[in-house]
């Protein structure tokens, strides 16, 4: 998968404004993998960061601060929110060629922060409700062990997915997934009438909740097939749904992946968590150092990202009990996710028949009677809508291709539209066909085309030149990458015939035979 070591890797969450002053700068302090690094190494780290992030603000005032490479190490950064940094500390291997990516690496700290202010809002609105910093730390603590816990194959036939703990290792994203794209939505082609009746399911479902504005998701197998939400709300809700809610997620079970690998049995699992915080001082920063339980004595921590907490009731809607109870009942609390578009916090409702999985996210402030109203709601959509759910489903069932149904033969491909966050790749059975030469290869090019981007960013213009590569590789492979308007297409050819002309020719039948994409959002 990747590289790992017990101190090789190390990833923290600190704030700028707090932790100021002598005798304070623990305070600074949200997260640190591993927690059970004495205090003195994570300030190190932390202290080094800063002083990264300051002295490049001399240069660079209005970009914040991406990456640093030492000879060593490479430190990747995100701002995650004004001031509160994530940093991502990784020692360099002695292999000739990288085998990660930058950008792959800040795409996770990316998607950690993404998916944590989607359940529990931002960073900085809950270190103001509570300035000591301490459920903050907690909240952290068990969504980013979670997290790192939670990630598994992206669909039954994911061979080599983005699995990051083993045992008490932090593992990264490898130049075998460097025909992956984190970030994205990956989207199911349909038909002209399978997308009529989509979109009258789409109609009937966002109107049983009356007059309220609301917003649905709906998937087929793991792949997306309609969306009323942002872009960036649609790839979280995505995520997660891939990661917890579909068919295949509630069916793996404890065979699911996890970052936290190693043989990912429960005892090893139990030994990272009680190691992370091996003494007192740890624990009063972070929290119990049994977060198993997902609560302390004093506040109910929601962990969402907590495997087999979800389960298919006899009415087809999916529930769980990571949200607790409606307060003096015994009925689950519907869970709540926050949008980033508009900032609503709204009631998510799952409803699953078959391979198809329907999101409704509906507005807290317009169920004025709780979990009574959100029930109410539910009866609406079976009554209204059971007969669209069965008629789209069939339709999509039909036109099904199965595990290979993107595959095109003779290519390995990634391709990536960047203007709709939507990408589609070679099944990962038929990836992990290449040699490792061809994907170091294709990590390397990527790791070019990333750079021109970067450039091209920091000198305050859009990327929108064309740009191809050809790279003829040492095991007679082509490594192609082509840029344009906005989408990005990456390709590897194995067998291949020698000349450069040939390659071309490749690109432009793909090209033809592959492209547009289908677009799944209605605006």
């Amino acid at each position: 998968m990747g590289v790992s070591s017990n101190e090789s890797i190390q990833l923290c969450i600190f704030d700028l404004r707090r932790g100021q002053h002598e005798g304070q700068e623990l305070d600074k302090i949200l997260f640190f993998f591993p927690a059970g690094l004495p205090f003195s190494k994570q300030l190190s780290v932390i202290g080094l960061s800063e002083g990264l992030i300051t002295f490049t603000r001399i240069f660079s005032p209005e970009a914040a601060c991406e990456v640093i490479e030492a000879e060593r190490h490479s430190h990747v950064f995100h701002e995650a929110e004004p001031d509160i940094w994530m940093v991502m500390l990784v020692e360099k291997s002695n292999d000739s060629e990288p085998i990660w990516r930058d950008d792959a690496l800040r795409k996770v700290l990316k998607e950690i922060h993404s998916l944590f202010v989607m359940f529990h809002g931002s960073v900085r609105a809950m270190l103001e409700k509570e300035p000591g910093g301490g459920l903050t730390r907690r909240h952290l603590y068990s969504f980013i062990m979670d997290y790192l816990r939670a990630c598994k194959k992206q669909s039954p036939w994911d061979n080599c997915c983005w699995d990051f703990l083993a045992g008490r290792k932090l593992l990264l994203p490898s130049f075998r997934d460097c025909l992956k794209e984190r970030g994205t939505v990956q989207m199911l082609t349909i038909g002209r009438e399978a997308a009529i009746e989509v979109q009258s399911l789409v109609r009937v479902l966002e109107s049983s909740a009356g007059n309220s504005l609301c917003y649905s998701l709906i998937l087929f197998q793991d792949l997306l097939v309609s969306t009323t939400l942002s872009p960036d709300d649609t790839i979280n809700l995505f995520t997660y749904a891939v990661l917890r809610l579909t068919p295949h997620a509630l069916s793996s079970g404890s065979s699911s992946w996890s970052y936290l690998r190693k043989g990912s049995t429960a005892s090893n699992v139990a030994t990272e968590s009680n190691s992370a915080h091996p003494n007192t001082l740890s624990e009063s920063l972070y929290g119990t150092s049994d977060i198993s339980s997902g609560e302390d004595n004093n506040y109910h921590v929601v962990r969402p990202l907590q495997s087999d907490k979800w389960s298919k009731g006899k009415d087809g809607y999916l529930v769980t009990d990571l949200w607790g109870a409606e307060v003096g009942t015994w009925v689950f609390a519907t869970p709540t996710v926050w949008l980033q578009q508009t900032g609503e916090k709204m009631y998510l409702c799952v409803y699953q028949h078959k391979s198809l999985t329907l999101m409704l996210m509906i507005p807290v402030s317009a169920v004025p009677n709780g979990e009574q109203g959100v029930s109410e709601v539910r009866r609406q959509i079976i009554e209204n809508a059971s007969l669209q759910i069965l008629k789209v489903e069939e339709k999509l069932s039909k036109g099904w291709g199965g595990e290979n149904a993107y595959h095109v033969g003779g290519y390995r491909y990634l391709l990536v539209d960047g203007d709709r966050n939507v990408s589609r790749a070679s099944p990962a059975t038929k990836v992990t066909t290449l040699t490792k030469e061809s994907l170091l290869a294709m990590n390397k090019l990527r790791q070019e085309v990333e750079l021109e981007k970067r450039r091209a960013k920091l000198d305050g213009c859009n990327f929108e030149k064309d740009l191809e590569m050809c790279i003829r590789t040492k095991n007679n492979a082509w490594v192609i990458s082509r840029v344009t308007r906005g989408k990005e297409l990456y390709m590897v050819l194995e067998k291949a015939g020698e000349t450069l002309l040939y390659a071309k020719d490749a690109v432009e039948k793909f090209s033809d035979s592959v492209l547009p994409m289908p677009n799944c959002y209605p605006y």
